[in-house]
């Protein structure tokens, strides 16, 4: 079997994996306020990075694929372009909408990377935060193609936890206990690995910095819930996972909060 079979087949695994929740478009119809509460935000040097490298100017247009509650898509407006914000979870998108809409540069739209409801040769930038596991690579790179203008570039982006960490290493015996099978089929779907089929001829060019925020306890079990495969709360895993997050908090916090440390990963170019 070649390594893109492999690659494909630990895809097509994982969406399946959520088909009786409805699909990918509803995974996180219940974790929007954990998401809200807990997720980072993007460096500064990101978007500095976008602008040079995309040759971005004020205006420009830019579509944020799976943007969800609008982290990414916040940033990119505050620099002057207009975001829409293309995400297919209903419940993410209002999210994004109460946020953001008072931002005359701001729209969204029910999408996703295999269906981008934008005009063809309408888009400067297309930009993808914490979302490219779930694309159809095939798919999403065809309809990439089809909305890019003809110099515009794609910027596939990550907030990697540094795995080394103290607190990273014992949320991912929490993930380990308490993931299950879709945590499982998460880990086997090494989601860079589809990033050179994705764009085919073209070497983009990859970028990172360091980054970190600061969470309270409450925040951090938002932080640990807002996961895909994670429990419900209330369930008696759920529980049980609460209690542990509890602990690793208070060991490792200081003064209330504890900090979480990042790797911001970009990688930008069109697909060939």
């Amino acid at each position: 079997m070649s390594p893109n079979t492999t690659s494909l087949d630990t895809g097509v695994q994982l969406r399946s994996l959520y088909a009786p929740q409805g699909g990918v478009g509803e995974i996180f119809s219940y974790k929007v306020s954990d998401y809200v509460a807990s997720r980072p935000d993007y460096p500064a040097a990101l978007f500095d990075a976008l602008r040079t490298e995309c040759q971005l100017r004020p205006g420009a247009v830019v579509a944020d694929i799976g943007a969800g509650t609008g982290l990414l898509t916040q940033g990119l407006l505050q620099h002057g372009y207009a975001v829409t914000a293309v995400e297919p979870n209903a419940a993410m998108r209002a999210a994004a909408d109460a946020a953001l809409e008072s931002n005359p540069g701001y729209s969204s739209a029910d999408g996703c990377a295999e269906h981008i409801p934008l005009p063809a040769a309408s888009v400067d930038l297309i930009t993808a935060a914490q979302a490219f596991h779930w694309f159809d690579i095939a798919a999403a790179r065809g309809e990439f193609l089809r909305v890019l203008k003809p110099h515009g570039k794609v910027a596939l982006i990550w907030n990697d936890r540094v795995l080394t960490d103290p607190l990273h290493v014992a949320l991912d015996g929490i993930f380990a206990d308490f993931g299950g099978a879709k945590r499982g089929a998460l880990v086997a779907h090494e989601e860079r690995a589809d990033v050179p089929k994705f764009f085919g001829s073209f070497t983009p060019l990859e970028l990172s910095w360091p980054h970190q925020h600061h969470l309270s306890e409450a925040a951090l079990l938002s932080l640990v819930f807002s996961r895909s495969y994670m429990p419900t709360r209330d369930s008696t895993q759920g529980q049980q996972a609460c209690q542990q997050v509890q602990e690793v908090f208070q060991r490792l916090a200081t003064d209330g909060h504890i900090a979480v440390r990042y790797t911001t990963v970009a990688i930008i170019g069109r697909p060939q």
